[in-house]
């Protein structure tokens, strides 16, 4: 069986460099949790170092300590004297259906009011399980998705593997990179200490997979400038992923506020986003615009589902991913449970993230080079498939999270002070630090420094 870090390597086309994961033990899963979450960083932090190379001639070192890489998939920040709002909604979660197991999405007002429509006005968790319960998981599943909310019904990955996205899935590649014709290189004045500083990254992304990678690239130097719309807030993960950042809201379906989106874009040396496959097509930014915008634009989209099948503009999050691909089944038979088992961490979106940082890093690289732009497009669902394929994982526990692991400064956040795990991975020469505290959404203008 190919490792991980091996794996990854292949589809980002860096070296087969090995690369030393320090300490010892693993999050206890049916599955290679912290081996994904080593090498998924680890090969972040070796797009890095090739960057550098690039740009220097020398090549830094690069580690990675397993412990401090799986505390980090679960968050990074530690509060010091005040609490991370819930990360969900009350009536957000697993529930039994007439003939198996379903997971409803809630988080969103928009999402959970889609579910409402669907089964009713629920109160609290034991009416919508009541409700939930006179219906199939398939039924229930289509319901909810064709009400524009968030739900999955809890499959084997033998049925995945049936499945029609399923198979779409298996087709794609972990990475899939596009070459563009478009040449219009703008230089950066990055070091070795900040080898993104000059560079701009537009972040059109949410919740954790796309905020994972700008708030990386943002620890190399990067200006990361993230765009919500005026309604969206995710109260539970603000704090932890809007490290580095500055955080603008803009409206795309007004004229003004599009007219400074252009702008933004068209200075912008990296777009991440994380919509639907066909949400920016359908406000009018799809591919074609992009680069008519900005040409030699570094373009990297994610999504939940995959890029081709049935399923392609289909929402969805980590752990509905987990439901879908069989990761939930598989670990309720591992656990010997009685429900669905997830993950220990939401390990699809960190991944992911990390994947997608190191994708516009070897992107760059890239442009370097040549002075094209091109793109990339990654999937949790593929991540899954990555996961599920690699077998299960260690068991050997990790050794507890103490004040050693915390790190000297304190930031001083809007929601009060808090520590910041140490950074899982060590690039010689090149600390991973952030100019600006975690910040809330809209607390700044749109517009680049």
């Amino acid at each position: 069986m190919t490792d991980l870090l091996t794996s990854i390597q292949a589809a980002l086309g860096l070296p087969h460099t090995p690369i030393p994961f320090t300490d010892r033990g693993a999050l206890p899963s049916a599955f290679a949790v912290t081996e994904l979450a080593c090498a998924s960083i680890a090969a972040a932090g070796q797009a890095v170092s090739e960057l550098i190379r690039q740009q220097t001639g020398h090549l830094p070192v690069v580690a990675v300590d397993r412990r401090l890489a799986s505390f980090w998939f679960s968050s990074s920040l530690r509060p010091m004297g005040w609490q991370v709002p819930p990360l969900w909604d009350p009536i957000a979660g697993d529930y039994a259906t007439r003939d198996g197991w379903i997971r409803l999405h809630t988080n969103a007002p928009h999402h959970r009011a889609a579910a409402e429509r669907v089964l009713g006005a629920c109160a609290d968790r034991a009416a919508m399980a009541a409700k939930v319960a006179r219906w199939t998981s398939t039924e229930l599943e289509q319901a909810v998705v064709e009400a524009q909310g968030c739900a999955a019904e809890m499959r084997s990955w033998a049925q995945w593997q049936q499945h029609p996205q399923g198979l779409a899935v298996n087709a794609e590649p972990l990475v899939h990179f596009f070459d563009s014709p478009d040449e219009h290189s703008q230089p950066w004045q990055g070091s070795v200490a900040q080898p993104l500083a000059g560079i701009k990254v537009l972040d059109l992304t949410r919740v954790l997979a796309g905020p994972t990678a700008s708030r990386f690239l943002a620890g190399l130097g990067a200006d990361v400038l993230r765009i919500d719309s005026p309604t969206w807030n995710e109260p539970g993960v603000v704090p932890e992923m809007t490290l580095g950042k500055r955080c603008a809201r803009l409206d795309l379906h007004d004229s003004a506020d599009r007219a400074v989106f252009e702008s933004l874009l068209k200075d912008a040396d990296i777009l991440l986003h994380g919509y639907r496959a066909d949400a920016l097509e359908n406000l009018g930014f799809g591919v074609e615009r992009r680069r008519q915008i900005a040409p030699g634009l570094i373009d990297v989209g994610l999504n939940a589902y995959g890029w081709s099948g049935p399923w392609q503009n289909r929402r969805g999050f980590d752990s509905l991913v987990q439901m879908s691909s069989g990761i939930a089944e598989a670990g309720q038979l591992w656990k010997q449970a009685d429900k669905p088992t997830p993950l220990p961490v939401q390990a699809l979106d960190h991944a992911t993230g990390y994947l997608m940082a190191a994708s516009a890093l070897r992107l760059l690289t890239v442009r370097l080079n040549t002075g094209r732009g091109c793109s990339a497009r990654l999937s949790l669902a593929r991540t899954a498939k990555l996961l599920i394929e690699h077998g299960s994982g260690i068991t050997e526990a990790l050794r507890a999270e103490d004040e050693q692991d915390q790190g000297l400064l304190v930031e001083q956040t809007p929601w009060g002070p808090a520590h910041r795990l140490q950074v899982p991975v060590k690039i010689s020469g090149t600390p991973i630090r952030w100019a600006l505290p975690a910040t809330d959404l809209g607390s700044h203008h749109p517009q680049w420094n």
